[in-house]
């Protein structure tokens, strides 16, 4: 069926814009004047080639869908049509590929489908946790209140993120930049000098050989070095997409010291977010744990949520399945068992991640307060040494001088 560009008015002499399916210019006016539009012009669309390959390249960060979907939720919850608010929203986004996904949604909606059908189509950009939230606040008439929810559920998830990554980003720049150095001398400078030792006749400590054997090596075969590294890089990551990779890596983080139990709190806190924000808006408790495993972000959590779901519908409590699982922690599943008695089990989840993500930020900045001073006190060492390695044959060559 081809899609045609239209251009309409409606009965306030507003005009309007959009893209709709339908057998030909015919049917699509017929629908338009259906729905309080008259159709002022119709064309076949056809997209250009390279604004296309521009809009799919573009990626859509966090932050703006965070942003689309806490304004989506103002507009609807002020009284606006969901077309109109869509529209609103077009208007002022800045991404092309939002916004034409967004302009698509209105002509989907406009031909007929409800705005999580839309949504639907277009899973590699909308969660699923939104998609299933939009369906049930349809159902239930509070499509408003609920996108409030799950904007404000989104805002805290990305304003985590972001501390995470705020915490880990100068340990990771002082990572990289002592290791470009340490390659530096290394690779360059080291070399310079043994070569000038070799042909002083000054015999090379064992430390110095190696540092000098290091160097030449990168210096003739980087490439191999390269290839080989990148070979290696995506054997790892396609392995790594694996249901057994994911198990083993996601198995691994869990188990690192210090940074496992960090790990394992992000992934609490992730847990107890999503099924308070599904379960608060009214999504079935079995939709919402199958919503969970999808989205809760560890391979192992995930089958303990798949396996809690399944003892759900047999009959037993959320809390008795995380406990055998033993992948919870004691507090957090004797809180939801409180929780299930006292019939405030989202209340609850709330709570527990706002718990984690305090500890987590505590335990970033203790990690911080930890790993800067050791990384430089390692990378002084390593230079030390290195320098410790060129400076001995300096002092053969200043006694040789003088013999």
């Amino acid at each position: 069926m081809p899609t045609y560009s239209y251009k309409a008015r409606d009965s306030a002499g507003k005009v309007v814009t959009g893209k709709m399916d339908a057998g030909g210019k015919e049917e699509l006016t017929g629908r338009l004047k259906n729905m309080g539009y008259m159709a002022t012009s119709v064309a076949e669309f056809s997209p250009v080639f390279k604004q296309d390959l521009f809009s799919n390249v573009k990626r859509i960060s966090p932050i703006e869908l965070v942003i689309f979907n806490a304004q989506l939720a103002n507009l609807i919850n002020s009284g606006i049509p969901i077309v109109a608010s869509l529209y609103t929203l077009e208007s002022q986004l800045e991404n092309r590929r939002l916004k034409s996904i967004v302009k698509s949604l209105c002509g989907d909606i406009e031909g007929g489908d409800s705005l999580s059908q839309a949504l639907a189509k277009r899973p590699r950009v909308f969660h699923p946790l939104f998609l299933s939230m939009v369906r049930v606040g349809e159902t239930s008439g509070k499509l408003g209140m609920i996108l409030a929810r799950f904007a404000e559920f989104s805002e805290r998830q990305e304003e985590m993120n972001q501390k995470v990554k705020g915490a880990l980003f100068y340990p990771g720049l002082l990572l990289f930049a002592g290791f470009a150095v340490i390659l530096y001398i290394v690779t360059f400078i080291v070399p310079e000098f043994a070569g000038i030792f070799i042909q002083a006749g000054v015999r090379l400590p064992f430390p110095t050989r190696v540092i000098y054997a290091l160097g030449t090596g990168i210096q003739h075969f980087w490439i191999s070095i390269l290839s080989v590294s990148a070979a290696l890089v995506l054997g790892v990551r396609l392995w790594m997409s694996t249901a057994r990779g994911k198990w083993w890596w996601d198995s691994l983080k869990l188990k690192l010291p210090v940074l496992g139990n960090m790990h394992r709190k992000a992934v609490v806190s992730r847990f107890a977010r999503t099924l308070s924000t599904l379960v608060a808006s009214g999504v079935p408790i079995l939709e919402s744990l199958d919503i969970v495993q999808s989205v809760v972000g560890s391979e192992v959590i995930a089958r303990v949520v798949a396996q809690t779901r399944i003892a759900v519908e047999k009959g037993e409590s959320v809390s008795e399945a995380l406990q055998v699982s033993g992948e919870f922690p004691a507090d957090t599943v004797r809180m939801i068992a409180v929780a299930e008695e006292s019939g405030d089990l989202d209340g609850m989840l709330n709570k527990i991640a706002d718990f984690y993500d305090l500890s987590l930020q505590y335990s970033l900045k203790k990690l911080t307060v930890i790993v800067e001073p050791a990384l430089l006190a390692v990378m002084g060492c390593v230079v030390g040494f290195i320098m410790a390695s060129m400076v001995v044959p300096i002092l053969d060559m200043v006694k040789i001088i003088r013999h």
